[in-house]
Order: structure tokens, then C-alpha cells, then sequence
């Protein structure tokens, strides 16, 4: 388990269940880690900062020869999208549990991506090619029209990416978005989209074997977003039409397909809600932090899938054969201030009691007297629930939440409780700006819907 968090121990408890043992890699701020705790065994592969441990493919791959692994599953994020991973394990004979190097290349380049996907027939966010200086950015910026969003070819998970409003912004943001990607990603590459003021994100989970046969579990949507990061996300998507759900999940399954895709995917795209047209945004190469809505709708177990497939396993069931139930939510849970612009807050954690009750689920890696660490992503934990429909799982959504204690550190619970008394949210009627919107002019409800207001720190 090239990885570490929640899905580190997400990804050990589905090996157990399979009857794989597993050793955990964990850095040397991580050897007190839940994951170290229930894996088979742990081996430390360096010090804290991810530079030196988790982003060292050299280092995993000899951690995982010396202790007779047959296999690598890279988790999300760190080197989980990286090809060099997969092909090393290539080389030396370790199954690499995701799709092929091939297949993280084309889809890791954002450009490469795109130009991929306008062959399939799929319709791709309106954009430039590839724009190499200050120059030719004003002129094509002049040429698509502002506002423009500035991306990072090799960017991904919300990462590498500016809103420009105007010409007097561009030459400073389009400098800073260049040196930003090179210390990032090492790629300094960057191109420009039409930036949409009026969008869902929504993203169809792929699941594909070796033996060419590719199906959906249906589709997310991931629109509560701040500054391009997911906050809630849910299954299936709010307030679209049969026909437009069913277009959009065919389009990720002909991009799968064609592109002869292997392992778990998820294909993003955007929903326009003035012309009700979507475009093709990117393709995720691995487990997403949200794939537990679509295994709560569906009942498939996706990391236990993933293992299977890496396993040369078929899939055992056809398109027709996934039956898709009720209404799931996903709250993530991070350490951090909200009141102080999401500053992340670590520490140690006093008391952590985590909800209980009918269609509520955590995935998490913490309990109390854990510390949380300056040197990763701030995620503490998912809450998940699930409703007959979408009803009934914002009300265990809420339940939950108020039933979550965490003592010892801020959270972002308290501003999630609140997003759920906002009849916006209720409604459904949001788009990926709500959230930087609703803390700009808080919206009160007026009404019985008002929940307890999101209080300033004192």
C-alpha cells in the first residue's frame, strides 16, 4: 500500500477481506498511523516530507521487492497518476494495481487528453493548444474572449489551475501559473479554456478488465467545490434529465473503451445549465476520494474490483446486470479553519467520536490522541449516507454531522452543517462557484430550513 490516510486503510481492510495480506509503506510521521496498526506489516520508506518517502518510486518499489509484495496499489494522489510507478513495476515484475503506463500518459497530459477525446466524437471544453509565452497568451486570449481559466497540462485534482477576468491580470497570472506548474509538476506547459459561469461538474465511475469489457456505476456530482477542490459530492446526480444522464455515461464509457482503458476510471465533465450541453473536462487514472457514493448506490465494492482486475480477473457482471439504488452524499472532512479562509490546522486530536446510525458511513484513519501532520493533505475523514432518495440522505447527512465530535482542532464541520440547512443546496440549484459565492454573502433561509448559523471564531 503505496500510500497513506483514509484510503490507505480503505485499501488494507478490502485486501483482508479478499484474503491478501498487505504491508503498509509509511513514512517516519506516519509509524503511528491507523494504516501501520492494521496491515500485515509495516515498513518505514523515509522521512516525513513526501519528497523523501511517498513520492520516491525507486524507494516503494524496493519496499514492496523486500518484502516479497507482488503487487502496488498507489492509493490517489502522490504518484498514483504518475507512469513512472507503473512502468517500473513493469520492469521488475510487480503488478502495478491500475492502468497501464500508456494509458497515465495520454490521459496525465491535459492537451494530450483532450486531443484524444475530440477523436471519439465526445464534445471537449472549447480551448487553445498548447500557449507558450505572454505573448501568444494575449493574443489568444483576445481570440476566445474573457474570462478565461489558465490550466497546467499536467495538472490534475483541482491543482494548476487560474481564473483570469481580464487583460490587465493575465501577464502576472499567466507567470505565476507557469512557475506554479514547474515546481508542481515539473511541466511548465499550460493552455486556456472558455471559462463557464453556469456549470455542474458531474463524472461517470468506469470499471474495465483486461478482457475489453467496460460498464458505468453510474454518475457523480462534484459540484461543491472551493477553489477547484471537492467538498460534497453525491450519486446520481441532481437535475438532470434520463436522457442527459444516459448521454453523459455513455460518453465516459466510449472514452474507456476506445482508448482500450483498463482498472477503475472516472471521466469528468461539465454541465452547462444555460445550454444543458456537457463537455469533456479530464480523466482520472485511479480510485477517487469520492468513489464511496457510488459503491453506497450500487453495492459493488470498487477497490475490491480494482484488485480483481489487476488480478486478470473479468468483470462479473454486465452493464445491464448494475442495479443502481437511492441517493448517496459525501461530506469530506478536513482539518482546517474555515472562519480563517480554510487555514489547515494541525495537531492532535483530544476526542474523536465518529456518527453512528441507518445509512451512515466514515471512512477515516484518525482516532483520538491521533496527530495530524503539517506534511499531508489535510483530510481527516468521508462521511457518507445513504437515503431511498435525496431527501432522506440530506437528512442523515445532517444527523451525522451533528452526531461527529472532534475535540482538539478545527474542523470544517461546523461550516458543512450549515451548507446543509441552505435551500439552495436543498434544491439542488448550485454549480461550482456556490460554495466562493456563499462566503462572500452568507444566504439566510428565512424559513424553518435555517440551521444554526456559521459562527466566526472568537
Amino acid at each position: 500500500m503505496a500510500n497513506r490516510g483514509e484510503i490507505a486503510v480503505r485499501i488494507i481492510r478490502a485486501c483482508r477481506e479478499l484474503g491478501i495480506k498487505s504491508v503498509a509503506a509509511v513514512s517516519e510521521a506516519d509509524k503511528d498511523s491507523m494504516a501501520a496498526k492494521i496491515a500485515d506489516r509495516a515498513i518505514c520508506i523515509g522521512p516525513a516530507r513526501p519528497t523523501e518517502s511517498y513520492l520516491r518510486a525507486d524507494i516503494l518499489l524496493c519496499a514492496a521487492r523486500g518484502t516479497g509484495c507482488d503487487a502496488i496499489h498507489p492509493g490517489y494522489g502522490f504518484l498514483a497518476e504518475q507512469p513512472d510507478l507503473a512502468e517500473l513495476c513493469r520492469q521488475h515484475g510487480v503488478i502495478f494495481i491500475g492502468p497501464s503506463p500508456e494509458s497515465l500518459r495520454q490521459m496525465g497530459n491535459k492537451l494530450l487528453a483532450r486531443e484524444t477525446v475530440r477523436h471519439y466524437s465526445v464534445p471537449v471544453i472549447p480551448g487553445s493548444g498548447k500557449v507558450r509565452d505572454v505573448k501568444e497568451a494575449y493574443g489568444m486570449a483576445e481570440k476566445m474572449g474573457y474570462p478565461i481559466l489558465i490550466k497546467a497540462s499536467a495538472g490534475g485534482g483541482g491543482k494548476g489551475i487560474k481564473f483570469v477576468m481580464g487583460p490587465e491580470e493575465l501577464k502576472v497570472t499567466f507567470e505565476t501559473a507557469a512557475a506554479e506548474a514547474r515546481m508542481a509538476f515539473g511541466d511548465e506547459t499550460l493552455y486556456f479554456e472558455r471559462f463557464f459561469s453556469n456549470v455542474r461538474h458531474i463524472e461517470v465511475q468506469i470499471v474495465a478488465d483486461r478482457s475489453g469489457n467496460v460498464i458505468h456505476v453510474g454518475e457523480r456530482d462534484c459540484s461543491m467545490q472551493r477553489r477547484y477542490q471537492k467538498m460534497i459530492e453525491e450519486a446520481p446526480a441532481p437535475s438532470l434529465s434520463d436522457r442527459q444522464r444516459e448521454e453523459i455515461r455513455q460518453a465516459g464509457v466510449t472514452i474507456a473503451r476506445e482508448m482500450k482503458y483498463e482498472s477503475l476510471g472516472t471521466v469528468e465533465f461539465i454541465f452547462d445549465q444555460n445550454t444543458k450541453q456537457f463537455y469533456f473536462l479530464e480523466m482520472n487514472t485511479r480510485i477517487q476520494v469520492e468513489h464511496p457514493v457510488s459503491e453506497m448506490i450500487s453495492g459493488i465494492d470498487l477497490v475490491k474490483e480494482q484488485i480483481r482486475i489487476a488480478a486478470d480477473e473479468p468483470l462479473p457482471w454486465s452493464q445491464s446486470e448494475v442495479q443502481l439504488t437511492g441517493h448517496a452524499i459525501e461530506c469530506r472532512i478536513n482539518a482546517e479553519t474555515p472562519e480563517l479562509g480554510f487555514q489547515p490546522c494541525p495537531g492532535r486530536i483530544e476526542q474523536w467520536v465518529e456518527p453512528q446510525g441507518t445509512g451512515i458511513r466514515v471512512d477515516s484513519h484518525c482516532y483520538s490522541g491521533y496527530f495530524i501532520s503539517p506534511y499531508y493533505d489535510s483530510l481527516m475523514a468521508k462521511v457518507i449516507t445513504l437515503g431511498m432518495d435525496r431527501s432522506e440522505a440530506i437528512e442523515r447527512m445532517r444527523s451525522a454531522l451533528e452526531g461527529f465530535v472532534v475535540t482538539g482542532i478545527d474542523t470544517t464541520i461546523p461550516f458543512l452543517r450549515d451548507i446543509f440547512h441552505q435551500p439552495d443546496y436543498i434544491k439542488g440549484q448550485v454549480h461550482t462557484r456556490w460554495i466562493e459565492e456563499f462566503l462572500d454573502s452568507p444566504p439566510s433561509s428565512g424559513g424553518e430550513e435555517e440551521g444554526p448559523p456559521f459562527q466566526e471564531a472568537r
